[in-house]
């Protein structure tokens, strides 16, 4: 939905952007056209990250969905946001009379509408697996970047059509030379804000981020009533992709347990594991002294 109501937007408003020599219009166009390149990125990482395991990625190519959304938040800056701001400048720097104003108008209702759209499936799809969590809270334990990097793009995307729509009403109607090229600042510094907001949540995942705290807690806990385990010494998990973990557990044994029961019980754990966790794919225990 996200690619091809942008795709529509691009174009429209760059026929527009063309006409009207408007700044903060070819703005738009250019966070469109970002936007829509973003959008395959995005399809393009879920596509690798649904490969299967190999000899050369034996957990899998998961967390190709946090680099390809690492890799849209810098285009987000690089191009969408570097294009406007510096357009803006240009413009203000050498401000030219506006034409054809009206198509602009008309663009920008279209484009709402188009981004309104857009933005009602983001959202709807963003509160199905956000589950008791507030937005912003829902973005910050979200694994798939996926989801929150388009709800951004489109969130962006209706500020700057209301940005666009006041600069170009300012530069039209009241003839305020900088409000067209102002307004295509205000654009990029948009984008530059979402870019930098994307880029520092998809890094910790990129890196390597833990389960949430409850996950783990649950983990330690479901080790510590295994039969035979004085003690366990420490949780490790990371997130290998957005419905993939990898758990790794130290515990201390009994000495005078028998190499069977701990295998035993080393195996029910494993199942048990998974069976309360299912993004929980693999899981390794390291028998060790406290």
């Amino acid at each position: 939905a996200a690619l091809i109501g942008n795709t529509a937007i691009s174009v429209i408003k760059f026929i527009a952007a063309f006409a009207s020599g408007s700044s903060a219009m070819m703005s738009e166009g250019i966070h469109s056209l970002v936007d829509t390149g973003n959008q395959v990125l995005l399809l393009y990482g879920i596509k690798r990250a649904a490969k299967p395991a190999d000899k050369d990625f034996p957990f899998g190519h998961g967390k190709e969905i946090y680099f390809w959304s690492f890799v849209v938040a810098i285009s987000i800056f690089a191009v969408g946001a570097g294009v406007s701001i510096y357009e803006g400048i240009h413009h203000l720097r050498d401000p030219q009379p506006m034409t054809s104003a009206g198509m602009n108008y008309v663009v920008l209702g279209l484009a709402f509408v188009f981004e309104a759209a857009v933005w009602f499936f983001a959202v709807k799809e963003f509160r199905r697996v956000k589950g008791r969590h507030g937005f912003l809270d829902a973005v910050k334990y979200s694994k798939d970047p996926s989801l929150f990097v388009v709800l951004f793009e489109d969130t962006a995307a209706l500020l700057g059509l209301a940005v666009a729509l006041l600069g170009i009403y300012l530069a039209d109607v009241h003839q305020v030379w900088w409000a067209d090229g102002g307004a295509s600042i205000v654009i990029g510094l948009i984008l530059a804000g979402t870019a930098a907001w994307l880029a520092y949540e998809t890094k910790s995942l990129l890196i390597g981020e833990a389960a949430s705290a409850g996950e783990v807690q649950g983990i330690r806990d479901m080790a510590d009533v295994v039969d035979g385990v004085e003690h366990v010494n420490e949780v490790l998990t990371m997130h290998m992709g957005p419905d993939f973990v990898l758990v790794n557990i130290s515990v201390d044994f009994a000495n005078d347990v028998l190499a069977g029961d701990v295998e035993d019980a080393i195996a029910q754990l494993d199942s048990a594991i998974k069976q309360r966790y299912p993004v929980v794919k693999r899981v390794f225990v390291e028998i060790e002294s406290r």
